[in-house]
């Protein structure tokens, strides 16, 4: 009797979430018994669904550390946790396999780390530790840094390892050769050798390697990976688009045996193939698991119906896509407003007028707007206009906190306190705060370490054993270092994170040394510090809280090292935000500005020889179209400064890719064959006929102080109540003029940029 009263809770508890979805999305969530694929179009509860799945799972029986979840950030992973837990219980979200493949991978990794030659505490080193020990790698090899940059040396090496090459399968790989020929680096095979065997020294993998060597356990230890396949029952992917080759075969080895896998995505938000993303995983996912059932979850939640309308007829011009219909059922929603200025200034005043404007009619907050660009670099225009109205903003997805020179500082020596090989650590540290050991010293260990192959703490244990025997006060110095990090190691086995933290702060001298001064650089830094600090205390506290014990240095380190930006932002403050479209893919905002709509800026000067990079462009304007709720601006200057240079720049093509029936076009903007705005059609779009696609040739930019529609301003005689055009600031009408000769100037009131006094002589306009 109770078994059976448990079951019609159970029953009656399904029926109740699985109610709240839409019909698409409650077939994507029952359906557990072969492969299934989730192309979720954007702003359509894809997040709802993977949840929902994930409870449903555990209402059939799976048991939470059988169901192993995806992600990409850490962030998307907690939130679905949340929403589990909120679904079926703390208790059963507590136990799931859920977080980023490096995150879950690296779990994996410690765990079986004999099995690779690793110990348990392995470090993890971070693009900046590659990098370092690849450029000391080439300095060894005595390479011309210049030719081997380490930049591009490790992005080679990255690749190699994101495409499962091992050091060995590069240097036997021909191709690899010749590309590395043809790039003047003929030595990348032997430089890949060096640091893979110097990680291992170090006993240090970086990210990169936590998918190789997962997929190397998996492929050389088959006992191994029997044991993870019937553990993980049921394999979910969030955001499949983004997978890169490493993630999509190691999903494979994992449900290859049992096909209980469910991947969810959007092929036309793929946009990370700089990254190493590829889309064929998503596009052929259904030839590689033949059984696969699709489910296309069409209705959009986010976007008013316009938006989703100009967002369908502009990713229709994309050939290579899986085919959807997405459609909205909230408000019609005006038409797209497309900015014309004169330039990139012009632009920028543009851009925060309008957010003033709609401030002042809807009563929208700072926070609902964002301006999005194709590269960081146009944030500069956008910043000086804001700061001169006083409108707060924040660059999203700039430096993080953990990539600020003090805090790596400190997490150096919190990474050789829990791994005292590690290489890159051991060299950040060992003369921080200063302390006597210069780079000739340092440089002596480096050598013998490199010669006896063994770590740089191996070599400061015992410096006579390695043929080293420093002067007494050198030696004085080095007893000293390694007195202090002896300790740090043999407390770490008691005290937990928060209290070695405070203690290595203390101890090593960092806190005194940022406090010699009040410098707002010093001052700046200490505050880093601090809240370092103060995060050691949370993550105890809240791990403590939650019932899970693992507090120690190796826990926190483990966590802040798979932070990513997204995840350490803070939503708080009231600001515009201003980011590249590439870092707003899973935001939304009530108001939504995409600037430089341009030739040559978006889609990029890079990608216009590709068809397949112009496709990923046209799809990176879709998700910027996609980010906004009620308002999406589109906005491109005639004329833009590069290269020092004002040059004329034409409207990008994927204007043109927009149904013109849901853009409001600037008088200036002509569109040839092409009927008159007219209302547009708000109803579920029906199929439409395969696009063609006709690429434009981009006009050849010259510089603007060339063209004849500009003059010299001394040549012009200005009165008051003319009209002038100005190259940057755009139209305006002469409120003044005074002054002879060269000290000639004018006070004009421009259209956008309000009012301005030049000085004739060096002021480029055409009367108008």
């Amino acid at each position: 009797m109770v078994f059976l009263y448990l079951r019609s809770l159970m029953e009656e508890f399904t029926n109740n979430y699985i109610n709240e979805l839409n019909d698409g999305q409650r077939a994507a969530v029952l359906y557990t018994d072969g492969p299934s694929l989730v192309i979720a179009g954007a702003g359509s509860g894809k997040t709802r669904v993977l949840t929902y799945k994930i409870a449903h799972l555990l209402q059939q029986g799976y048991r939470p550390w059988s169901i192993l979840a995806l992600t990409f950030t850490n962030k998307a992973a907690r939130e679905m946790k949340e929403r589990i837990a909120n679904l079926v219980g703390g208790e059963s979200a507590r136990y799931l396999w859920m977080g980023t493949f490096h995150s879950m991978f690296l779990r994996i990794l410690r765990a079986e780390s004999a099995e690779l030659g690793f110990s348990p505490k392995f470090t993890i080193y971070d693009a900046s530790d590659s990098k370092s020990l690849i450029r000391a790698i080439i300095k060894e090899m005595k390479l011309d840094e210049k030719q081997y940059k380490p930049g591009a040396v490790q992005a080679r090496i990255s690749s190699a390892k994101n495409h499962l090459v091992t050091p060995a399968s590069y240097a036997a790989n021909k191709e690899a050769y010749e590309g590395d020929c043809n790039a003047r680096m003929p030595a990348i095979r032997d430089i890949y050798r060096r640091y893979w065997e110097r990680c291992r020294q170090a006993d240090a993998m970086d990210f990169d390697d936590l998918l190789l060597y997962t997929f190397l356990l998996f492929r050389d230890k088959p006992e191994v990976l029997a044991r993870y396949q019937q553990q993980f029952g049921y394999v979910l992917v969030d955001e499949y688009q983004d997978t890169n080759y490493a993630q999509h075969c190691i999903v494979l080895q994992l449900s290859k045996q049992h096909q209980r896998v469910c991947v969810v995505g959007d092929d036309a938000q793929s946009i990370y193939s700089f990254r190493g993303a590829d889309i064929d995983n998503i596009l052929y996912f259904t030839k590689i698991y033949p059984e696969t059932k699709v489910f296309k979850l069409e209705q959009n939640y986010r976007s008013t119906q316009t938006i989703v309308c100009a967002a369908n007829s502009l990713i229709a011009k994309n050939q290579r896509q899986i085919r959807k219909e997405v459609f909205s059922e909230k408000e019609r929603g005006e038409a797209l407003g497309v900015f014309q200025a004169y330039s990139d200034i012009e632009e920028a005043d543009i851009v925060v007028n309008k957010i003033i404007e709609l401030r002042r009619r809807e009563q929208l907050r700072y926070s609902d707007y964002a301006i999005l660009y194709r590269t960081n670099a146009q944030s500069r225009v956008f910043e000086e206009a804001m700061r001169k109205r006083s409108i707060p903003y924040r660059i999203y997805g700039g430096l993080s906190f953990y990539q600020r020179k003090e805090v790596k500082d400190v997490i150096a020596y919190f990474r050789l306190v829990v791994n005292p090989n590690d290489e890159e650590a051991f060299k950040r540290i060992i003369n921080y705060p200063a302390r006597g050991i210069g780079d000739t010293t340092l440089g002596k260990i480096v050598a013998a370490a490199s010669e006896y192959g063994v770590s740089l703490w191996t070599v400061l244990l015992e410096p006579l054993a390695y043929g080293l025997n420093f002067n007494k006060g050198i030696t004085t110095k080095l007893q000293a270092f390694k007195t202090l990090m002896l300790g740090f190691m043999n407390d770490s086995l008691t005290k937990n994170a928060a209290e070695m933290g405070q203690d290595i702060i203390q101890r090593a001298g960092i806190m005194n040394e940022v406090c010699q001064d009040n410098t707002p650089e010093n001052l700046s830094r200490k505050e880093n510090i601090e809240e370092l600090v103060n995060g050691m205390g949370d993550f105890c506290a809240q791990r403590l809280e939650e019932g899970d014990t693992n507090i120690s240095l190796t826990d926190y380190l483990s966590e802040v090292s798979l932070l990513t930006d997204q995840d350490s932002d803070d939503d708080s403050e009231e600001k515009v935000t201003l980011m590249t479209v590439h870092a707003a893919k899973g935001l939304e905002f009530p108001v939504v500005f995409v600037v430089g709509l341009e030739e040559e800026l978006f889609p990029s000067a890079m990608c216009l020889d590709s068809m397949r990079a112009i496709e990923e462009e046209r799809r990176l304007f879709y998700v910027a179209i996609t980010r906004a709720e009620r308002h999406c601006f589109l906005s491109y200057a005639k004329s833009r400064m590069r290269y020092g240079k004002m040059e004329f720049a034409a409207p990008s093509r994927f204007l043109k890719d927009i149904d013109v029936r849901y853009l409001r076009l600037p008088g200036q903007m002509a569109y040839t064959q092409r009927e008159e705005p007219r209302a547009p059609i708000f109803t579920k779009p029906q199929q439409e006929t395969k696009p063609t696609f006709t690429p434009t040739t981009p006009r050849n930019l010259k510089p603007v102080a060339a063209a004849a529609a500009t003059v010299p301003a001394q040549n012009v005689a200005l009165s008051v109540g003319q009209y002038i055009e100005h190259e940057r600031f755009g139209l305006g009408e002469v409120l003044k003029v005074e002054g002879e000769g060269d000290s000639a100037k004018a006070t004009i009131r421009f259209e956008n940029a309000g009012e301005k006094q030049l000085l004739l002589r060096f002021a480029r306009f055409k009367v108008v």
